[in-house]
Parts: structure tokens; C-alpha cells; sequence
């Protein structure tokens, strides 16, 4: 306030790294790490018709796990993106959030060709 003894402050708050952007990234890993599992039971147990229900329910699971690494990743991306007054606090992390989009795309891939990979063996 000009001409009184009070001022205004405003305190610097750091950048805080985007919570959407890590659980998209740790999404993104499991939905990985799921394929795997899918692609071995689709490739082990494929010649029978139980392992292809198995494989199919694996990547039922890694697919929803990398859809939602994916829209994580994107929302984060927006959130990052978005601009903050100076008091506000801004977020980082674009990096993380693109890996997530990236192993969450990855992970979905890979799940649906273990279970391509299943259903092949299956009726061969």
C-alpha cells in the first residue's frame, strides 16, 4: 500500500511436479509390466483354450491400466501447460508425463498383441 507502513509480499512457492503426470508414468509401467505377463501365459498356455482366457484377461487389465496411463499423461500435460499467477502454485514434469503417455501406448500395444499372440496359438 503506497504511503503506509504495510507492503504486500508475495512469497515464492516453487514448482511442484505434477501428480497426474507420476501416476500416468507409474501406470504406464505397470500396463508394461502386465503385457509381459499376458505375452508369457498367451505363448505357454496358448495351445489350450484356457490360457487364451487367461492371456485375454491379463490384457483386459493391461489395456485398461495403459488407456488410463494415457489420459493421465494428457491431463497432465494440460495441467503443466496451464498458466499460473505468480502466488498460484505451477506445476512441472512434462517429461514424466510424456513417458507415461509413451509407456501407457507402449503397454496397450504390447497387451493386444499377447493376446493376438494367445488367440493364434490357440487356433493353430
Amino acid at each position: 500500500m503506497p504511503g503506509t507502513p504495510f507492503a504486500t509480499v508475495h512469497l515464492d512457492v516453487p514448482p511442484v511436479t505434477s501428480g497426474l503426470a507420476v501416476g500416468s508414468l507409474v501406470a504406464g509401467i505397470t500396463s508394461i509390466l502386465i503385457s509381459f505377463l499376458t505375452i508369457c501365459i498367451g505363448a505357454v498356455g496358448g495351445g489350450t483354450g484356457g490360457g487364451a482366457w487367461a492371456a485375454g484377461a491379463f490384457a483386459v487389465l493391461g489395456s485398461l491400466t495403459g488407456v488410463g496411463a494415457v489420459v493421465a499423461g494428457l491431463l497432465g500435460l494440460r495441467q503443466i501447460r496451464r498458466p499460473a499467477a505468480p502466488p498460484a502454485v505451477r506445476f512441472t514434469g512434462r517429461g514424466v508425463a510424456i513417458a507415461g503417455i509413451s509407456c501407457g501406448g507402449a503397454g496397450l500395444l504390447l497387451c493386444l498383441s499377447g493376446l493376438g499372440l494367445a488367440l493364434l496359438l490357440t487356433l493353430a
